[in-house]
This record gives C-alpha cells, sequence and structure tokens, in this order.
C-alpha cells in the first residue's frame, strides 16, 4: 500500500543568485517522519544565469522529482500547483540625492493634489462661513481652524498609512502594503498562466 504524503507549496519564494532550490524551501510537507529529512533536503533546480530573474516550479515536475526517488510514496499536492521562484541580485546602495529628488517630486505632487482639492471644494470659504457661525465675526485667514485642520490631515495621513518612517503603530498591514501585495500575487498569478500556456504550446509544436 502506497505512504501518503501531502505537499503545499508556495505561492512565490525569494532565492539568491546561484542558489539550490530545496523542497523544504518552497513547500510545507506532512507524511510519515522517516521521510521528512530527505523530502525538504530533495533538490529541485538550481538557479542559473540563464533564469534571469523569474524561474516557475510547476507541481507535475515536484511529483515527478518525489517519485522518481521514493516509488512508493502517493505524493498529494495542496494548494497553488505552482511556486514562482523570484532570484533577488544584489541591490546597490541608492543614491542620497535620488532618494532625495524623489522624496521633494512626490511631496509636491502630494501637496498640489491637497491644494487643487480644496480649491475645488471651496475650503476656505466653508472655513470662513463656519468661522462666522461660531464667532459671528467675519475674517479672511481663521486660522484657528486652519492650523488645527493641517495638522490633523497630516495625523490623519500617518495613521491612515500606519507608518512613521521605520516605525509601525500596529500590526494592520497599511493600504500600500495590501495594494503591493495584490499587484506581486496578481503578478505571479500572471507569469504562472504564461508559462503553462508556453509549455502547452510547446508540446503541440
Amino acid at each position: 500500500m502506497a505512504t501518503p504524503v501531502y505537499i503545499r507549496m508556495k505561492q512565490s519564494f525569494y532565492v539568491p543568485p546561484l542558489s539550490t532550490v530545496r523542497l523544504g524551501q518552497i513547500a510545507k510537507i506532512t507524511g510519515p517522519r522517516r521521510y521528512m529529512p530527505n523530502l525538504n533536503s530533495l533538490i529541485l533546480h538550481q538557479v542559473c544565469p540563464e533564469d534571469r530573474n523569474i524561474v516557475i516550479i510547476d507541481g507535475v515536475s515536484v511529483i515527478h522529482e518525489v517519485i522518481q526517488k521514493y516509488p512508493h510514496l502517493d505524493v498529494e499536492l495542496i494548494g497553488p500547483n505552482q511556486c514562482v521562484l523570484h532570484v533577488e541580485k544584489q541591490r546597490k546602495k541608492p543614491s542620497l540625492l535620488i532618494i532625495s529628488a524623489i522624496w521633494l517630486l512626490l511631496f509636491i505632487g502630494a501637496a498640489m493634489a491637497i491644494m487643487n482639492f480644496h480649491f475645488d471644494v471651496s475650503m476656505l470659504e466653508v472655513q470662513q462661513k463656519l468661522h462666522y457661525m461660531l464667532t459671528g465675526e467675519e475674517s479672511e485667514h481663521p486660522l484657528w481652524i486652519q492650523v488645527p485642520y493641517s495638522i490633523g490631515l497630516g495625523v490623519g495621513m500617518i495613521l491612515f498609512f500606519n507608518h512613521w518612517f521605520q516605525k509601525r503603530f500596529n500590526e494592520e498591514p497599511s493600504p500600500m502594503e495590501v495594494e503591493i501585495f495584490k499587484y506581486q500575487e496578481d503578478l505571479d498569478h500572471y507569469v504562472a498562466i504564461n508559462e503553462n500556456k508556453a509549455e502547452n504550446k510547446h508540446v503541440d509544436d
């Protein structure tokens, strides 16, 4: 009777260049304990320069490698059918000048967006009318409303993005992190589908 082994592959995994990819790195395995060390250390792929920055490890190839070594095992895949390997190449330290230029550009862009929004909704007139309703006096620049409003706008943005430089206020991901995660998930899914299309076309030819 075949011994069952269950494998759940990770959707994506980051590896350094020229590294050896083992099954235990890209998947969680459960089965008889005596097979776990060998299965975890089973070599699936050797990253080479021709791989560039993305490699697809298909579930069928994983099953093939396991059965080749242990034909008496009954391998079942749970979860994703592919694992997308991202080859992380050594990154250069970013230039302080470039970082400053990008920060300045984003700061000016954000400031222009906020000012244009306030102009469109006539925020100054609203604050002037609010000042008149509360005090009975007219003022062209009701600073006691404008200053706290400006401070609150900045604090609200910090709390919304859940970050102050490297400090995180709670364990919840920020909206930016969620969007980056969704983008990476869609990218991995797209790469996996295109890889399958290329393989099917190659088989048909």
